[in-house]
């Protein structure tokens, strides 16, 4: 995707560093390992941002408030070695309901003043949002993992923090990538 296109990521620091070196230009091309996300509140109590209502951002960009900083934690490793060869990471685009299991209800949507997660629910973010990704420009082709954490710094309480993680693995040949064997992992 040309870096005119990523303006708005790059804001947000979704890019990986070699797209903030100063011979970058608008019409340079950068490679970008989508996927969706889907989160569910497996629990019993709402899960809320990490800041309070009054401290989220507003990014124009975007035209969104952002209610976290980090509400995901991308790591692309080496496959052999577990080494981390990219990273990106995905503020609350919109903390909200997007849809409940049978006998949950919506409460919460992506507002200035209410976000959330309520049990029973899901928060899904397609894999063309912006930031939904990993820059893997400088990545070699190769066997890698997929690591995806669900709020990776506990800045938000939950009763359990063992369902956060989820790791895939991925053969990245240079033009496609291929995920397989995806599982809850505690680490």
């Amino acid at each position: 995707m040309a870096m005119y296109n990523l303006r708005c990521a790059a804001e947000e620091n979704c890019l990986a560093s070699s797209a903030y070196r100063g011979d970058v230009r608008d019409y340079d091309h950068r490679v970008l390992l989508r996927f969706p996300q889907r989160v569910k509140n497996q629990g019993t109590s709402d899960f809320l941002p990490s800041r309070p209502r009054y401290s989220w951002e507003w990014h124009s960009c975007h035209q969104h408030y952002h209610s976290m900083d980090e509400f995901s934690h991308y790591d692309l490793l080496d496959a052999n070695t577990q080494r981390r060869v990219a990273e990106g990471h995905k503020a609350s685009f919109c903390l909200e309901d997007t849809s409940c299991d049978y006998g949950y209800h919506r409460r919460f949507a992506c507002t200035a003043h209410t976000q959330g997660l309520s049990p029973g629910c899901y928060d899904t973010y397609a894999a063309d949002i912006d930031c939904q990704w990993i820059d893997i420009t400088d990545v070699q082709p190769g066997n890698y993992i997929l690591k995806v954490s669900v709020n990776p710094s506990y800045l938000v309480p939950e009763s359990d923090y063992s369902n956060n993680v989820v790791r895939c693995d991925i053969r990245y040949t240079g033009h496609h990538a291929y995920a397989s064997g995806c599982t809850i992992s505690p680490y």
